[in-house]
């Protein structure tokens, strides 16, 4: 009977998900439905006094983080080689200051038949501190023409977790790009994107620009 009841309910969904666009099949849909899912729990997070960066002031005015509409064009497969033998340098902060990392790997991946390639940072203080809650995690900041443009200028992140990498091969979901704080508030200091991580391209996915604050 339970059986019975799964057949009706995935049958239910493909007839649903094939009425409303033919061209999306049920595992896009899927894919579609969680990077919703996480922009809605980024906003909420941002909405919730408990957790919110942002000002009793802004929180006033605030009706939810802007996203550009969920495009699979820009979840993309990529091979991963990672760099041997890294050597620590400084990345510099929006404050002036700077951070150690060192560039763990890069990424590989095409989009619109175009090759690109983004370097994958790793916080030297975790390579020390692996027992640490982010000990596993990894950086990887973006520009793109959207930069300034729809976006914010000073760049985006995406999460990334060493275990991620299966066979060098890494999914990386722009549609889950996210502002860091200094697109919001003052009074952090953020990790301005190297030269190697801009793309030559508009990705127009994940989170748009804050506006002025």
């Amino acid at each position: 009977m339970k059986f019975y009841i799964f057949l009706v309910v995935f049958a239910f969904a493909k007839i649903a998900v094939s009425q409303s666009d033919t061209s999306v099949n049920v595992d896009d849909s899927l894919l579609i439905a969680q990077a919703q899912e996480y922009q809605k729990s980024l906003s909420e997070d941002y909405e919730d006094p408990e957790t919110s960066i942002l000002s009793k002031k802004q929180l006033r005015k605030f009706d939810g983080l802007e996203f550009y509409p969920v495009d699979l064009k820009f979840r993309v497969s990529a091979t991963f080689t990672k760099t041997p033998n890294a050597t620590p340098f400084e990345m510099s902060l929006s404050t002036g200051r700077t951070r150690e990392y060192v560039m763990y790997g890069i990424a590989k991946f095409e989009i619109d038949e175009e090759i690109f390639t983004l370097p994958i940072y790793q916080n030297t203080y975790y390579i020390e501190h692996p027992e640490h809650e982010y000990g596993q995690s990894l950086f990887l900041p973006f520009t793109d023409y959207t930069s300034g443009d729809g976006s914010y200028g000073g760049g985006r992140y995406v999460d990334i977790e060493q275990s991620d990498i299966i066979n060098n091969t890494l999914i990386i979901d722009f549609n889950k790009s996210y502002n860091p704080y200094c697109a919001y508030t003052t009074g952090y200091s953020c990790p301005i994107p190297p030269e190697y991580n801009d793309l030559t391209i508009r990705i127009e996915a994940g989170v748009k620009d804050f506006g002025a604050h």
